[in-house]
């Protein structure tokens, strides 16, 4: 599930930086931001509310 920051999310979760795994909580329909340390990629993502994970 690779993310970039600049597209829009497709799920509402939190997505974990493929670089240093900083948590980052985005919406549905949202621009994805940079990591808090700057990074723009994303190779996961957590705490889907459709999910139990």
């Amino acid at each position: 599930m690779p993310a970039h920051t600049g597209e829009k999310a497709r799920k509402t979760g939190v997505f974990h930086c493929a670089v240093c795994g900083e948590k980052v909580p985005v919406h549905e329909g949202d621009t994805i931001p940079k990591c808090p340390n700057g990074h723009t990629e994303f190779d996961s993502r957590t705490q889907e509310p459709d999910n139990r994970s």
